[in-house]
Formats: structure tokens, C-alpha cells, sequence
């Protein structure tokens, strides 16, 4: 090929946590690797942009029995408690190896511990990239990956992409693939997420993959009007209030933001920090600086100042839904493919409910870990077979249509045509029958189109990919919406507002041209790996 052609053990397709942890853990497992980051690692991503709560809990029974229960209800009850035991003990090992030999800057509370439950992102992210370089992973830039690479029993075995900078093709031959690429927010402004277009849920789908939980994918985080700054957890402190400047009942960041989405259909909302004291004033400031970034550029002081406020669409990132697990290393139904952070779902350890930080971001160092670890075993039992298997390429819509291509820029109208379903709060947040059947009609013709007619080169290919990906997402996340005929977590239905205890399982989805859906029993078992984990460390 015309282009950049390398040979590794191990490709991380991503550049966020998890895909710096699963690059990390896989070199420190002797293994060869290369990552492949849609911007530049350290900087791109919702993490990088801001700050992020940590689920770090010490190993003190109280403390873990309090968090294991935590959130169950909230997230139906589909969580799995070994896996949150073991996201616990390995959070706990990765957030103590940050402060010790990545000299993370803790800081310290009244009693002069180290406080080890949040981090600033861009700190975090700066020292991730230095230990991933440290540790002699090769880093691709500006190098988003545009499909998979299989080999002939279907094992993924690289991927080819496209070097924005450089403005040429390239191909990594690998001998297994971790898939890091965040969740799909569909392009719509909140703060770090426009690198999240669900483009490893299409990668892993079109090797053969299965995906759990899409139906939890309609998370929508609160912004100052105008804005893209998605930081949630100062809005308990809030009142919300209508445009007459009455209170707006019921209005709240948790457990009632449906009210606030309502509302927004008729008028603007007001809101005002005015529930903080002092003192939590002056914490805040201190725990989120960017929070208030915004508000001081605007001249709005939010505690005792009404601002308008709006909801972005942050779907699969906030939301739990992904790249279906199925081994204890995050393998995926796809030999040599792995899957972490919020690329893969996080129902194991969050149900139907989670939020930004806190489980996702635990999720991350701990998926991250596993699966850096499992691919490098993986890549190391082929041996010298990876290097010689002959490779197909597994893409797909917009890149090789299956009938007469069209103009060049097609995909443009699926992105905004895929907008018009998924970011609506009458459609995809007060989700309900009829509309959820007639948007997923609407984009079963949006695939259609961009699968028969849309083939376009070098970044027109990303971005044309990445209009595939999110009209695969909107399909998988509302087919399994409507396969769920009730309310649980996150997946609520306004024509089924009651829990079922007859649907008390996953919903598992797949398939390209034809999307299906399966219901999965919670008794369904996980494997190991076949050799043992390593301790956590």
C-alpha cells in the first residue's frame, strides 16, 4: 500500500484512560504496541477537557459493602457484583500506581491523606501519554482508524486508517486489537466528546461483534445556554426555575431531568446555584476550575445569578450501553478483539444508570488494564503466525457501497439526518412507541443509502465512517429501546413507566443492514481468560 505500513503485537485503537492503560499494561506485558489516537493522545477526549470523579474506595469492608450497593437500584439491578468488586480492587491498584510512579499531584485533605477520588484530566491525560512513551509504545497522532483488518478465521488482526496531518493512508498488522474509542454523543458540542462518534461499536460490529445495553444511551448532561460544558454534580446545589421566574417543581441534575427536558419544549429554564453556603463555594471553585471557566467569561456569578440552561446529548458516553463483554480480559465474541472503557458496555458494573466519572472512569483504568493485558497474551500465543496471515479489510458503509456511489459528501446529509433522531428530547429522552419505532424506520433508509451509495477517500473516509458509525448507533440504541417494553435505569419508556420483573435481563443487539435483538439472562456467564489474570497492580 501507498502509505505508512508497520507490524505490531498489539494495536490500541483510541487515546483516552483506557486506551492509555490497555497501551500501557500490554507493553509492561512485554508486549510490541501501537496506538492509534483520532486526535492527539493527552488532549483529545472527554476526560482530557475537564475533571473527573474517581469510584476509588479503600479496601475497608464498610466502605466496599456501601459502594457495591450503590447506584443498584438506579441501575436496575443489572449489575454484576464480582465485577464491581474487581473494578474496585483494580481502581484502587491503578489510582495508587498513578500516584506513585506517575507522580499524580494528590491532593491531601484535613488529615493530611492523600485524596484519591477524582482527577484534573488534563493532568492525568498529560501523564498517561508520557507513560505510555516511557514504556515504548509507538503513538499515532492524528491517525483515526477507518476499519478493521481480519484475518481468514475472522480474528482481527489490525486496522488501516488515515494520517490527517500528513494527509496519506496507513495500515498496523496486529496480532490483537483494543478497541478504546469512546462512547457516541453524535456531535452534539458537549465539552470533549467530538472524537466520540461511536466508531468502535462499528469497527467491533462489522468483524462480527456483539453489543449489550444500547437501550441505556440516552443520557443528556446540563449546560449553561450556549455552551459545552457538561459538568453535572454542582447542579445538586441548584434551583431551576421557569421563564416567569417561578421554580420549576420537581426540576433537579438527579432524578429529574425529564422535568427540565419537558420544560425546555415550551420555554427557556433558569437555574442558580443557590443552595451552596460558603464554603461549598469555595470548594467547588477549587474541586472544577473549568466548571466556572464558562461563567466567568460570561460575567455570570452562578450562585447568586439566574442563567438559562440547556440539555446536550451525550448518549453512550454517559449512557452504559456498548461493545458486549465476554471474558474477564474484555475479550468480545471476536477472536483477537477487545474492548474497553466506554467503547464497551458498562452495564457489569453500573446496570442501566451511570453518569460522567465515578463508574465510567474506574471502568476505564480497570477495562483499560484487562484488556491491555489479555491482547498482549493473545498476540503472544499466535507467535510468528500473526505477522503472515493474509488480511481482509472489514469495513464497510462509506467506503465500499454496495451499488452506484453518489456525491462525495453524501454522508453529510446521514449526520444531520441521524441528529434529527437522536438529539430531540421528545424523541430519544422522553422516549416513547411510536416515536422510537418511526425514528428507527427513518434511519434503517439513512443506512440504506449511505451502505449503497456513499464511498469516499482520505478524510472525507473518516468523517464518512463516522457518519456510519452514529446512524449504527441510533439504530442498535432504539432497537433495543423498543425491545424493552418497560422503565429500567436509564431506558425509560413514557408508554411503559413501570419496572417489569419479567424483563429482568440484558438486551444484547448487533448486525449492520439488519439489526436484531436478543434478550441475554443475567445468569449468562462470563469466562475467564485462559491463562490467569495477573494480580492487580
Amino acid at each position: 500500500m501507498t502509505g505508512l505500513d508497520l507490524t505490531t503485537e498489539v494495536l490500541v485503537v483510541g487515546g483516552g484512560p483506557a486506551a492509555t492503560w490497555a497501551a500501557l499494561k500490554a507493553a509492561q506485558a512485554g508486549a510490541d504496541v501501537v496506538l492509534a489516537d483520532k486526535g492527539y493522545c493527552g488532549t483529545s477526549g472527554a476526560t482530557a477537557s475537564g475533571g473527573t470523579g474517581v469510584w476509588y474506595v479503600p479496601p475497608e469492608p464498610a466502605a466496599r459493602r456501601a459502594a457495591l450497593e450503590s447506584r443498584e437500584a438506579l441501575g436496575g439491578y443489572l449489575a454484576d457484583r464480582r465485577w464491581k468488586e474487581r473494578v474496585l480492587d483494580q481502581t484502587y491498584a491503578g489510582m495508587n500506581e498513578l500516584a506513585a510512579a506517575g507522580r499524580y499531584p494528590f491532593p491531601a485533605g484535613p488529615d493530611g491523606k492523600p485524596l484519591r477520588n477524582g482527577l484534573q484530566g488534563p493532568e492525568y491525560m498529560r501523564r498517561m501519554r508520557i507513560r505510555v512513551q516511557r514504556a515504548g509504545v509507538r503513538i499515532l497522532d492524528h491517525s483515526p482508524v477507518t476499519e478493521l483488518l481480519t484475518d481468514p478465521l475472522g480474528a482481527a488482526s489490525g486496522a488501516s486508517g488515515h494520517r490527517r496531518q500528513a494527509g496519506y493512508p496507513y495500515r498496523v498488522r496486529a496480532g490483537a486489537v483494543v478497541l478504546a474509542t469512546g462512547g457516541c454523543a453524535f456531535l452534539s458540542g458537549a465539552l470533549g466528546c467530538n472524537v466520540n462518534t461511536g466508531d468502535g461499536a462499528l469497527f467491533a460490529a462489522e468483524a462480527g461483534a456483539e453489543l449489550s445495553g444500547m437501550e441505556f444511551s440516552n443520557a443528556y448532561g446540563i449546560a449553561p445556554e450556549g455552551t459545552s460544558v457538561t459538568k453535572s454534580a454542582f447542579y445538586s446545589f441548584a434551583t431551576f426555575y421557569h421563564e416567569d421566574g417561578t421554580v420549576l417543581e420537581g426540576a433537579a441534575s438527579q432524578g429529574g431531568r425529564s422535568v427540565i427536558a419537558k420544560a425546555l419544549l415550551g420555554e427557556k429554564v433558569y437555574c442558580r446555584l443557590d443552595r451552596a453556603d460558603a464554603a461549598a463555594r469555595q470548594a467547588m471553585r477549587l474541586a472544577q476550575p473549568n466548571f466556572f471557566l464558562t461563567f466567568d467569561r460570561l460575567g455570570v456569578d452562578p450562585f447568586t445569578e439566574l442563567f438559562a440552561v440547556t440539555l446536550l446529548a451525550e448518549g453512550t458516553v454517559r449512557g452504559t450501553g456498548g461493545i458486549r463483554i465476554t471474558g474477564d480480559d474484555c475479550a468480545t465474541t471476536v477472536p483477537g478483539l477487545y474492548a474497553a472503557g466506554d467503547a464497551a458496555t458498562r452495564e457489569l458494573i453500573c446496570g442501566g444508570f451511570t453518569g460522567g466519572g465515578s463508574h465510567n472512569a474506574a471502568w476505564a483504568i480497570s477495562s483499560g488494564t484487562w484488556a491491555g493485558r489479555g491482547a498482549a497474551r493473545h498476540a503472544r500465543s499466535l507467535g510468528a503466525r500473526a505477522g503472515t496471515r493474509r488480511l481482509t479489510a472489514a469495513g464497510g458503509a462509506g467506503l465500499r457501497p454496495t451499488g452506484t456511489p453518489g456525491p462525495a459528501d453524501g454522508f453529510r446529509h446521514a449526520v444531520t439526518a441521524v441528529q434529527g433522531e437522536v438529539l430531540p428530547y421528545e424523541k430519544n429522552y422522553l422516549r416513547h412507541g411510536d416515536r422510537l419505532a418511526a425514528s428507527l424506520h427513518l434511519l434503517d433508509g439513512v443506512w440504506q443509502e449511505l451502505r449503497a451509495a456513499v464511498r469516499a477517500d482520505g478524510g472525507d473516509a473518516v468523517r464518512a465512517r463516522q457518519a456510519a458509525a452514529m446512524t449504527a448507533h441510533a439504530r442498535w440504541m432504539y432497537a433495543s429501546a423498543l425491545a424493552r417494553t418497560e422503565t429500567r435505569g436509564m431506558a425509560k419508556r413514557l408508554d411503559f413507566p413501570e419496572q417489569d420483573p419479567g424483563q429482568h435481563h440484558r438486551i444484547v443487539s448487533g448486525g449492520l443492514d439488519r439489526v436484531w435483538t436478543r434478550p441475554e439472562p443475567l445468569t449468562a456467564v462470563v469466562t475467564s481468560p485462559t491463562a490467569p489474570l495477573e494480580a492487580a497492580s
